[in-house]
């Protein structure tokens, strides 16, 4: 046989070789999960598309389970689940991951072994946990005004992204628990919202791009860098406009002295509408979408507390942000308090409105009283303010 058709068949062979090897690289992710007998443990891909399950086992006894998977060319992120207890996981080659934690605190008390991005995002997690019961206590504090809950919960979530960003996403920013902790979350009222948001925050664009621009040199091509780098991209766009909007001149008709955040707005008849053309009367400012789900049921709610209170000075607000005009003239034809459209959001922006809906109870001169998520007991709080 000639020298080249030996090299050929050799290179061809190796090359086949090479292949089937690729196609057999698996990661491992195994350990117990004690107190969790009967208990069904999911192994889930948290996509880009969503989540997905992978894999489950029902545990035994002494709670043990194995997972062997194909790896893939980039890192990829997971999680171990059972019922609403989550441990996240993230897999950069053909890794062997060790977990052991007990049933049904296994989301924040929990051993791993195996893999330092796994070991950084655990830390991540109980940050994160720490953040969000500060946020829930600042909620709660019945002495807080509106404006001061708005502050501190932006005081505690910055100092959280500062530390974050020194401590985890510019330390390292081509490492998995980098990116994860770009897509960490925190619950304000009933919302899940971005801790890092490139929707309204050049600095947090940033650490997207910063992220982005490692993964392009220590993963190219892969989707999740890709994905980071549209993010950045369309985040400074929007930056842009918010900071635009932010620039805007007020008009000296809209000041009002009294420190109350006015709102002046067009209602559903095609009448401007003062916010501060109520005071003298308790007021319920109302922020909806008359697109969302459930909004039936709550204007059937707001009605019930209309035609209680309303012979007794109540007035109701309502900020409708739905981008559809004519759908929302039509939604409120038969509306009997004032409602006015806020399209581009200017007006809840002012109130840092986090989710829709959300209320607010001001009392006759116009200052605020209760932000919705600090009453327990509506009927008594708009009775306090009558």
């Amino acid at each position: 046989m000639k020298i080249n058709k030996i090299l050929s068949v050799a290179v061809i062979v190796m090359a086949a070789l090479a292949t089937i090897s690729c196609d057999n690289k698996k990661f491992e992710i195994a350990g117990t999960i004690a107190q969790a007998k009967d208990s069904l443990l999911y192994l889930e891909n948290v996509g880009l598309d969503g989540v997905e399950t992978v894999d489950s086992v029902k545990l035994g006894e002494n709670g043990e389970f194995s997972f062997a998977e194909k790896a893939t060319d980039a890192p990829e992120f997971y999680r171990l689940r059972i019922k609403d207890q989550i441990i996240n996981l993230s897999i950069d080659s053909t890794e062997t991951v060790n977990i052991k934690a007990e049933y049904p605190t296994m989301a924040y008390k929990y051993e791993v072994e195996g893999s330092e991005n796994c070991s950084k995002i655990k830390e991540l997690a109980l940050n994160q946990m720490t953040l969000q019961s500060q946020i829930n206590a600042i909620i709660k504090n019945p002495t807080l005004k509106v404006a001061a809950v708005a502050d501190s919960i932006n005081v505690v979530v910055n100092n959280y992204k500062e530390f974050v960003k020194a401590n985890y996403i510019y330390k390292e920013p081509q490492k998995s628990y980098a990116y994860f902790a770009l897509f960490q979350t925190v619950v304000v009222g009933n919302q899940y919202d971005l801790i890092f948001n490139p929707r309204n925050s050049e600095e947090d664009v940033k650490a997207f791009a910063a992220v982005a621009t490692s993964w392009d040199t220590f993963h190219p091509g892969a989707i999740r860098g890709e994905n980071l780098h549209n993010i950045a991209i369309e985040g400074m766009k929007n930056v842009r406009i918010v900071q635009a909007r932010n620039n805007y001149t007020v008009d000296s008709e809209k000041v009002d002295l009294s420190n109350t955040l006015d709102i002046v707005l067009t209602d559903n008849k095609g009448n401007i509408r003062k916010l501060s053309e109520l005071k003298g009367h308790p007021v319920l400012l109302d922020f909806c979408s008359f697109a969302q789900e459930g909004v039936t049921e709550r204007i059937m709610q707001l009605r019930d507390l209309y035609n209680k209170y309303h012979a007794q000075g109540l007035e109701i607000y309502q900020v409708s942000l739905d981008a559809n005009q004519h759908f929302w003239k039509t939604q409120t034809a038969a509306l009997p308090w004032v409602s006015v459209n806020d399209v581009d959001g200017a007006a809840a922006q002012r109130y840092n409105v986090f989710q829709l809906p959300t209320f607010f109870l001001l009392k006759k001169d116009g200052t605020a009283h209760r932000r919705d998520v600090q009453i327990k007991d509506i009927d008594a709080e708009i009775k306090a303010i009558l």
